[in-house]
């Protein structure tokens, strides 16, 4: 007859017994040297301590005291609790421990197993041991090491269906056998418990509940999966193995404190690893310690542990003698990720652990050649100025290893080669859920080596982390909301619209452009009812009825207004809450020169939203922003299922590095793709299990049918990859051809000279609006190859040329800073046109597939045309002279004064600017006093340019007409009736006429800047 007995017990014994190697030899527990009542099998503990100890070798009576001390450890579990014990009893375990056993009774360290020469231990695999307690119990299967009981292992039988490895773990969990309690004193040494019913088999750790428990394969592992018993002896070889278990317990087994809910005490845990943070820990320890490649690519599943993964693996590098005191920097890219990763890392109680505070504070770290493990953002980066004549960065030492966790977004940038500039000869590790593989960002290319296949080190898919448990999987159901838009009403309207305040082609683009933007109609006020009623309806039927909570994530700060506001007023204000970032500026600022200014979040959503906004609300949501304590707190409520707060609103934080496994339905109304979506909806697939409820699936309610992009999110086509990385390669030889192409251009300049002056050089040599184009046309090529290959030290030698050519591109291409102005002025009269004509007809909820292309819903923009040319109707030097006004007299001999000094070379150009834009300030003020017609009312050129036009010599370069028009179009936008109300009007201003004056290399002049300023204020 087939028994738990003859089928998985002895299977499981005879191929540890047959291991290659390190092996285990076989005891029957009757057989064993030891009493029933005894934990350790004394003997062998004695021969151990004997012989990994010289000084108790010399004075075997030593070995006594010592395992007195551990029974010692043994009995403390009745009072600090078994975690604790085994916390402690660890300790013994890793050598922490001395004792005064040395010469003249000096401390020396007590060595219970022999870590680097394995050989050196004695290791038994024991069957039906026999061990009573409170109450007597058979293990089946029991590993020591020295004498020491460090696994612990339940069968079942395999020819009973019903029966599951979980039948093994109950034994250890609770029940009538409930070892861990029962038998407390026998688990304080354990490393890990196992449990098999001969065709599955999963490991945990001491009191670790059911979806603690795991199971062992490799990564390798995707597709071909054993099954049945081969599949359990194989995850007995790879975990029961000698040198595994010594791994595990040197490097990975953990305690850390796990918050358990606002008003529940914290509570400590054991951790242990899943196998792929085993595997891929090794893989980065080994690779630094071999130091070549430099970079590795580990592509783990979100919600798999990649932050325990980082934990594991800076340890083991930290722990490493043969690394000689490595710095290990921990780069994360966003504030939620930073303090995720801090509350791992500070949990586990991790030595030499420095948080970095700010970007003076990385860089002076860097430079000092600081050790321990270092946690900052890639955003700390941002003060670095790279030095191309310095090969040797901040720091070239080469046992820096660069941890990057979510290595995707903001590594293909210039904060990611400002890092790499940094340290030159660091070791660079990128972990994602969700590479990219593109042209312009490239997370294989960056990260991954050529000589790993795939060019990934490690890789363990959603496919493999569902299949373990370590995930759940994710139901996508589409609830389309159809869109009701009437078009033809807001083409009329916005006609009207245009020809009352006179907008250009250009202005009348930029509007309707911003106007006809998804985000406006997911806005719709009756979308945004009908969707909040929709939620308060499927939560109330399917996810208060389970126990679990959710998340509505929408498409941005304004929109999280709006459903808080709906939301609250039908499932009740405690219910429901806001994380977002929020300006952290006083609702009404008092003194400082800012007396009366308003907050421009506060005014943007009590004003211009008209939402029932409160102070109360608005300064809780910027306590919750800019307070990471009380952020935290708000996490820890929304996680106790005690907690009344049911439903997180977010648009962007949160999406990324939350953790909160009771978290099972995710309410998705806005546009997500590729690896943000993918990032998103494993918000959901974190396992849960507390209070008799277990959560099977993670739930997306989808209302823009996002959820056809999760096939190209998910899709990975190792031949796609390579080609793309082998196009970068290729792009290498492309780019010095095309750098001289643009160069070309420019024939005798002198790329030396900065700013102003340089770019009136450059800007000689495209003398045509044709060249200009031909120059724009070629510098976007290059442009593009420069995005491709950056960041890469290959770049280096071209950097500085093609900087000089960004800039010039930049001071030829057309701004078109009055965007933002006319939005500033229109946009809320705009909006609120678009919100009365559009109209939600039902939200579907029988859609199997559904394509919703943001683009095609609708615009409202016409072509654009051709810019006419602008004709001088009035001859303001004439008028000024004709004047019997003194005042004007004078100003017209200022002007003719400017000119002849600008002629005869006594000042320059810029200054004659300056001039010109003090002159056309006072005349428009003169203009006003005087009664008289003002120049600007009736023209299509503003006072500026008719001063340039009247004034300006043959020779003025090009660039001080172009400065001219550009600040001249801004006052344009300034002169809407009702701009002065806008809650971004002088930002705005400032922002265009910085952006105006940067492109043209004047951006660090401030005199002009203010000049400039000036002269637009007397335009209000």
């Amino acid at each position: 007859m087939f028994s738990e007995h003859s089928v998985t017990e002895n299977g499981v014994i005879e191929r540890l017994k047959g291991l290659n190697g390190a092996s285990w030899s076989y005891y029957h527990g009757e057989n064993l040297p030891k009493l029933a009542q005894d934990i350790f099998i004394e003997e062998w503990l004695k021969n151990a301590l004997c012989s990994l100890n010289p000084d108790i070798a010399k004075q075997p009576d030593f070995a006594d005291e010592v395992i007195y001390k551990l029974r010692g450890v043994v009995l403390e579990a009745r009072h600090t609790g078994l975690v604790k014990a085994n916390e402690n009893f660890q300790e013994w375990l890793m050598a922490e421990k001395t004792l005064p056993f040395g010469e003249n009774g000096d401390h020396i360290t007590i060595n219970l197993i022999d870590f680097d020469n394995i050989e050196n231990n004695h290791f038994v695999v024991a069957q039906q041991v026999h061990y009573i307690a409170a109450t007597e119990v058979f293990f089946d299967i029991v590993l020591y090491v020295n004498g020491i009981p460090l696994v612990v292992g339940e069968v079942k039988t395999a020819t009973r269906p019903s029966v599951t490895w979980q039948d093994g773990a109950a034994d250890f969990i609770g029940g009538t056998k409930h070892y861990w309690k029962n038998a407390e004193p026998f688990f304080v040494p354990n490393l890990l418990c196992f449990a098999s019913e001969g065709r599955t088999f999963a490991y945990g750790a001491i009191n670790a509940g059911p979806k603690d428990w795991g199971p062992w394969h490799t990564t390798q592992q995707e597709e071909e999966q054993l099954t049945g018993m081969a599949s359990v002896l194989a995850s007995v070889e790879g975990l029961l193995n000698p040198q595994t278990l010594l791994q595990i317990l040197e490097s990975f087994a953990l305690f850390s404190t796990l918050k358990t809910g606002k008003k529940t005490p914290p509570k400590r845990i054991k951790l242990l690893p899943r196998y792929p943070q085993f595997e891929a820990a090794k893989q980065i320890v080994e690779r630094v310690k071999s130091g070549y490649p430099k970079k590795g690519l580990i592509w783990h599943f979100q919600g798999s542990g990649k932050s325990l993964l980082m934990l594991y693996a800076a340890r083991m590098l930290r722990a490493d003698n043969h690394l000689k005191n490595p710095t290990v920097l921990v780069v994360v890219d966003r504030r939620d990720l930073d303090s995720q990763i801090n509350e791992t890392f500070g949990g586990a109680d991790v030595k030499n652990l420095v948080k970095v505070q700010s970007c003076k504070k990385l860089g002076e770290h860097i430079e000092q050649d600081s050790r321990g493990i270092l946690i900052t953002t890639i955003f700390k980066f941002q003060d670095v100025e790279i030095d191309e004549s310095n090969s040797k960065g901040l720091n070239d030492r080469d046992k820096i290893i660069v941890l990057v966790d979510e290595a995707h977004r903001t590594q293909e940038g210039s904060l990611g080669d400002k890092m790499r500039w940094a340290l030159p000869n660091a070791h660079f590790y990128g972990l994602t859920g969700t590479p990219i593989s593109s042209i312009e960002r490239n997370t294989f290319k960056l990260f991954g080596a050529d000589e790993d296949p795939g060019r990934y080190m490690n890789r363990y898919s959603y496919k493999q982390s569902i299949r373990d448990g370590a995930t759940v999987p994710v139901k996508f159901e589409p609830r389309l909301a159809e869109l009701r838009v009437d078009r033809a009403s807001i083409d009329k309207e916005f006609e009207r619209l245009a020809e009352e305040h006179g907008l250009d082609n250009d202005e009348k683009t930029a509007l309707s452009t911003r106007a006809g933007k998804l985000a406006v109609m997911l806005k719709a006020p009756k979308r945004m009812e009908a969707i909040s009623d929709d939620i308060v309806q499927h939560f109330t039927s399917h996810v208060k009825p389970k126990k679990l909570k959710g998340m509505v994530v929408v498409y941005d700060r304004d929109a999280c207004v709006q459903m808080y506001y709906l939301l609250g007023q039908k499932l009740g204000f405690d219910a429901v809450e806001v994380v977002m970032n929020v300006d952290q500026a006083p609702i009404k600022a008092k003194g400082g020169g800012k007396d009366g200014k308003e907050n421009r979040d506060w005014r943007k959503w009590n004003k211009e939203l008209e939402s029932p906004l409160t102070e109360e609300d608005f300064q809780r949501w910027q306590e919750i922003d800019g307070d990471d304590q009380l952020q935290k707190d708000l996490i820890e409520s929304y996680k106790d299922p005690e907690s009344p707060l049911q439903l997180l609103i977010v648009t962007a934080k949160l999406l990324t590095g939350f953790d909160a496994p009771i978290c099972y339905c995710m309410y998705l109304d806005k546009p997500l793709r590729d690896h943000t979506l993918l990032q998103a909806m494993c918000r959901t697939n974190r396992l849960y299990e507390a209070n008799g409820v277990r959560k099977g699936m993670g739930l997306i309610i989808d209302y823009l049918g996002v959820f056809e992009n999760l096939r190209t999110a998910l899709a990975y086509n190792p031949d796609e990859i390579e080609g793309v990385v082998e196009g970068i390669e290729r792009f290498k030889e492309m780019l010095p051809e095309q750098l001289k192409k643009c160069l070309a251009f420019f024939p005798g300049v002198d790329r030396s000279l900065e700013g102003f002056e340089g770019i009136i050089a450059a800007q000689e040599c495209l003398p045509t609006n044709e060249k200009r184009d031909e120059f724009a046309a070629a510098f976007g090529v290059l442009s593009k190859l420069w995005s491709a290959i950056n960041p890469d030290p290959f770049l280096a030698p071209y950097r500085n040329d093609y900087k000089w050519l960004a800039q010039i591109y930049e001071s030829v291409r057309p701004v078109g800073q009055t965007g933002a102005l006319v939005w500033a002025a229109l946009g809320p009269e705009t909006i609120k046109m678009v919100h009365e004509n559009t109209d939600i007809n039902r939200i579907r909820n029988d859609i199997d597939e559904l394509v919703m292309d943001e683009h095609a819903i609708f615009t409202l923009t016409e072509k654009e045309q051709e810019k006419r040319a602008l004709r001088l109707e009035i001859d303001l030097m004439g008028r000024l002279r004709g004047s019997g006004n003194p005042e004007f007299v004078a100003l017209g001999e200022r002007l003719e004064k400017l000119r002849q000094q600008y002629e005869a070379g006594v000042i320059k150009a810029i200054d004659w600017l300056k001039g010109l834009l003090d002159t056309a300030k006072e005349t428009v003020e003169l203009e006003k006093q005087t009664g008289e017609r003002t120049v600007t009312e009736e023209d299509n050129v503003q006072a500026l340019t008719k001063l340039f036009m009247e004034t300006r010599p043959d020779r003025t370069p090009k660039v001080i007409q172009d400065v001219v028009e550009q600040i001249d179009k801004i006052v344009k936008a300034t002169r809407f009736d009702g701009w002065q109300n806008s809650a971004s009007g002088p930002r705005e201003i400032q922002k265009a006429l910085m952006l105006t004056l940067v492109q043209f290399g004047l951006g660090k002049d401030k005199e002009l800047f203010n000049k400039a300023y000036e002269y637009i204020k007397g335009h209000y």
